[in-house]
């Protein structure tokens, strides 16, 4: 009688599951607190676990995974941009690599200020390399999709000859690389304890216009011309409509004006 009954043991309890559509943190999950060593590391943070990559870059030293991912971008573009300058050959085979990554970087430079004051209006807390690392993300997740389309692109510029063609199916495949890294973009921002997307909303369509007004300033991309820019100043919308009116008569089209 005097013998007590024995106290159950303890057993831990598993943690649960995040339900679908539940909002997650960055970095709950223990394995995306692992840091991204390398390029190929970040690459399938971005294509895999992109809330690894949106943790790792609220850490100390983000600025090394930064440069890796502008490297890995520049990279791309410039491989894309070989296959761009297949269709013409020649100078363009140098010239549309160039023109392509330069534009890139270029616009995504110009647009960098405003998508931080828009941040900040929107009452996110990230820093300024936190959203630097966002648009690097874009511009590598961009140009990896690009490359990805670059055979299919390969194999139309070797059987056409048509340089409005060409020019939509790469305009395309810019737009739907586009799609994915902004939806990458708007899935960083969610993190960051923004009160509201309108302000991103408006930066995207900023950069959607500087990065086609870019492709104009710098044309010739896909045709040829007897200098590397050219010579007069044209709207994007100018300069595609003059294009078209030019195949619709016959002409050649002339990308450089």
């Amino acid at each position: 009688m005097n013998e007590q009954n024995p106290i159950p043991p303890v057993i831990p309890q598993a943690s649960t599951p995040p339900t679908p559509g539940e909002k997650q943190t960055p970095g709950d999950d223990p394995a995306e607190r692992v840091p991204i060593p390398h390029g190929f590391a970040a690459i399938e943070a971005l294509l895999r676990q992109p809330l690894r990559l949106f943790f790792q870059l609220r850490q100390p030293g983000a600025g090394k995974l930064i440069l890796q991912m502008l490297l890995i971008a520049l990279g791309c573009s410039l491989i894309y941009g070989v296959v761009v300058g297949t269709f013409s050959g020649g100078t363009q085979l140098w010239a549309a690599p160039v023109k392509i990554a330069g534009g890139l970087m270029i616009s995504a430079a110009i647009c960098l200020p405003s998508l931080y004051i828009f941040t900040c209006l929107s009452g996110s807390r990230a820093r300024l390399i936190e959203v630097f690392g966002l648009l690097a993300g874009l511009l590598m997740l961009m140009t990896i999709l690009l490359v990805g389309f670059a055979p299919v692109a390969w194999i139309f510029s070797q059987s056409t000859e048509s340089v409005i063609w060409m020019g939509c199916l790469h305009l395309v495949f810019w737009c739907v690389a586009t799609l994915f890294g902004v939806r990458f973009l708007k899935h960083g921002f969610a993190h960051t304890e923004a009160k509201s997307q309108a302000g991103v909303n408006v930066w995207i369509i900023i950069f959607l216009l500087v990065a086609v007004q870019m492709t104009t300033a710098l044309r010739p991309i896909i045709g040829t011309s007897d200098t590397f820019l050219p010579a007069t100043k044209e709207f994007f919308l100018e300069h595609w409509a003059d294009c078209v009116k030019d195949a619709g008569s016959g002409s050649k089209p002339n990308p450089s004006n």
